[in-house]
């Protein structure tokens, strides 16, 4: 073979080789775009950013166990998070689905977060000794990509003491949030990422009020003061209020405890709540009366009730076996007097 049949070859042989390599990356960047499997794991602890390093530091003497979380969505697959309506690199198909049941998943998450807080996450055999015991339902849980992406979380969770069954803490979490993926669009990573921050989100606000309960019902499982905490999202329905010590001397002639009958003797150990320089006083009287009173979403009493609350506009409703729930907003000022009449009807 001539020098010139050699380099004609040559270039033939470059001219495939490269040809091939092009294919190869053509073929790779088309199954980038045109995507994969659809399921989004979540085994990976290092990319759930609900996870948490293994052996966390114990700060409580509280022990509980996490439960069955309870799908409630009225969807037929119990892994699907939502519907793709927007091209998703990694993804194929028009459904988004985790590999394990949703419920499982938001079990795990709310684990994690009580085992970061510092609780004894009790598992197996060892679960039956337990203090409390967390359990809860799904509302909802959806992903749905699109132009925008699409979250609503609403997480029901209940936690009991193990030892009389009684309700300690009871509400609904929610969360919702969307988000523009950007002029480059959505990859799988990114969508799991996504799902996993507003996830840790709402086990975060669940584990956060949840401590603030308990940390008022049981102060010596957490050497801590006692006392609540609001938080921005979280609709309480059950919570144990925090008594308010009495001061160490009483005045000679207190004043009469609301609802008390003129005359009546008022123990001297009896803390009766007043107007302060820093809070003002709350009266609070239906018709009829013995009606459960709610402040803020947190059970207070029945009527009619003497409260000392902080300055501010305060959310009031009372209920009643065979009345309708009375709603009103009230505005307390700082060492002043407030008196409220609630008429309820049938």
């Amino acid at each position: 073979m001539n020098s010139l049949s050699r380099r004609v070859a040559l270039a033939v042989l470059l001219f495939v080789v490269a040809g091939c390599s092009s294919v190869n990356e053509a073929k790779k960047q088309v199954g980038g775009w045109l995507g994969g499997d659809s399921t989004l794991s979540t085994a990976d602890d290092k990319k759930n950013a609900g996870a948490v390093s293994s052996g966390p530091e114990l700060k409580y003497a509280a022990t509980l166990r996490v439960g069955k979380y309870v799908d409630q969505r009225k969807v037929g697959n119990p892994r699907l998070l939502g519907a793709i309506d927007a091209r998703v690199r990694g993804i194929d198909g028009n459904q988004l689905l985790l590999d394990q049941d949703v419920a499982s998943v938001v079990a795990t998450a709310i684990k994690k977060r009580f085992d970061a807080e510092g609780f004894q996450v009790l598992e197996g055999g060892a679960a039956a000794n337990a203090l409390f015991e967390v359990s809860g339902v799904i509302k909802e849980l959806t992903l749905n990509i699109k132009n925008r992406d699409e979250i609503s979380i609403a997480i029901e969770t209940t936690v009991k003491d193990v030892s009389t069954g009684e309700v300690m803490w009871s509400g609904l979490v929610t969360e919702k949030y969307d988000r523009y993926a950007g002029v480059s669009g959505n990859n799988k990573d990114d969508v799991l990422a996504y799902f996993n921050r507003e996830l840790k989100i709402a086990s975060n606000k669940t584990v956060e009020a949840v401590s603030a309960s308990l940390v008022a019902a049981k102060p010596e499982l957490f050497n801590l003061t006692a006392g609540t905490k609001r938080i921005p999202g979280v609709t309480v329905y059950v919570a144990p209020t925090a008594a308010k010590p009495a001061p160490a001397a009483m005045p000679t002639a207190p004043m009469p405890a609301y609802g008390a009958q003129p005359g009546s003797a008022v123990p001297q150990s009896a803390y009766v709540p007043q107007a302060s320089a820093t809070a003002g006083l709350l009266l609070v009287n239906t018709n009829p009366s013995r009606a459960k009173v709610y402040l803020d979403g947190v059970y207070y009493g029945l009527s009619p009730l003497r409260l000392e609350m902080e300055p501010g506009v305060h959310a009031i409703s009372v209920k009643l076996e065979g009345y309708k729930m009375v709603t009103e907003k009230v505005s307390v000022r700082k060492g002043d007097n407030t008196e409220m009449e609630l008429n309820l009807e049938r």
